[in-house]
């Protein structure tokens, strides 16, 4: 009986950190070949809107210098990088572009909220400029 009871609690707390390790593995974001080459063709845009469209959709999680420290960032549970940093920006346009719009988690999807392309690409831009 008492080596059951032990097996049982084995058999449980190895369910439990198999769940926790696939969990960490699974928790890599994925950006598909299709965005990670995707081109910007507003990347020589020096257009101001970028910063506007940043400000209205954007600020409030990842707030207005994009250190992660917009007025609902403390609500998350999933942490912010800072958008500025070298890992962010180490990612193609392609890859910020999927990771902004297309979302998953608790960062929403942006497609039918900011419906014009060249909108996001101009967000995208701007965010370029955080590293500045």
């Amino acid at each position: 009986m008492k080596n059951s009871k032990l097996l049982v609690i084995s058999v449980i707390l190895a369910g439990f950190f198999f769940m926790a390790m696939g969990h960490t593995i699974s928790n890599e974001w994925i950006v598909p070949d299709k965005y990670k080459n995707m081109k910007n063709p507003y990347a020589d845009s020096d257009d101001d809107y970028g910063a506007e469209l940043y400000e209205i959709h954007c600020a409030s999680c990842h707030g207005d210098e994009g250190y992660g420290d917009g007025k609902k960032a403390d609500n998350l549970e999933t942490p912010m990088r800072e958008l500025g940093s070298e890992e962010v920006l180490a990612q193609t346009d392609g890859e910020l572009y999927y990771k902004s719009f297309i979302g998953r988690d608790e960062m929403p999807n942006f497609e039918k909220k900011i419906d014009s392309e060249e909108d996001r690409w101009l967000i995208v831009n701007f965010m370029r400029t955080l590293a500045e």
